[in-house]
């Protein structure tokens, strides 16, 4: 349910190493069913008779393994946000939605070209919307294209100028992020075009996406939306009500 970029995968957190190797050595229970079991994808009842048992549930439902690993790089990647939570919520100046200086704040790493985003797009400006206390970072993730990089710098641009919203909404109601696209959305928000190029080729425009690609890269986030919400990692098209849920949950 979310797009993945066109890149290699990141190196597999300890943890799942840890895991890949005990499988591949046909050590499956212990250390990697107690892993199945703390992800929740190993019932309680499957391991009272031990690794045997363990080993035989394994067996029988694999489709299992692969879900486990997305459960524990995802919990790896929200361990390691916990860390540097406040910088992940702090946006470049002027790239939020509904109240800057809102509460409750859900971050959307995001990129222009990106279905999934695209679809996300409704659900994140209703909640924006109904709740005033509300704080939307949008964190630019140009992976899919060199078109959806071009046109994330001009976001910022346009942010500089005040209207990030509006050209942020506008971009949406593009078929794509290209040229065409872009001067449309612009000139629908109101920007400078030509300012807002201008201030896209900037330092703070280079860094703000430059840091963003490194912050997820060493998180091994590898997936467009991505969203923080409470500091509750979310993949995909999640949709409203998994999004509040995730921010009205207290994160132990």
């Amino acid at each position: 349910m979310n797009d993945n970029f066109p890149q290699s995968a990141p190196a597999a957190p300890s943890r799942l190493r840890g895991l890949l190797i005990g499988l591949s050595a046909g050590l499956i229970g212990g250390v990697a069913g107690a892993a199945l079991i703390a992800s929740g994808l190993l019932p309680i009842g499957q391991h009272g008779n031990g690794d045997a048992a363990i080993h035989d549930y394994i067996m029988a439902h694999p489709e299992i393994l692969p879900q486990a690993m997305d459960v524990l790089r995802q919990r790896e990647a929200e361990a390691q946000i916990g860390q540097i939570r406040q910088l992940v919520e702090t946006p470049f100046p002027g790239s939020v939605l509904g109240n800057p200086n809102g509460h409750k704040v859900l971050v959307e790493f995001m990129d222009y070209a990106c279905g999934y985003c695209r679809k996300s797009e409704a659900d994140v400006a209703a909640m924006a919307a109904a709740d005033p206390d509300l704080k939307v970072v949008i964190r630019q993730l140009p992976i899919l294209s060199p078109e959806s990089r071009v046109a994330a710098a001009v976001a910022l641009g346009a942010a500089k100028q005040g209207k990030f919203a509006a050209f942020h909404h506008a971009m949406y109601a593009q078929e794509r992020p290209d040229e065409a696209g872009i001067e449309a959305a612009a000139k629908a928000a109101g920007v400078d075009l030509a300012r807002a190029r201008q201030d896209a080729t900037s330092e703070p425009v280079k860094t703000e996406i430059a840091t963003n690609l490194e912050m997820t890269k060493q998180l091994g986030i590898n997936s467009t939306p991505t969203f923080l919400a409470n500091g509750h990692l979310l993949l995909g098209a999640v949709g409203k009500e998994a999004l509040q849920k995730g921010l009205e949950t207290p994160k132990g």
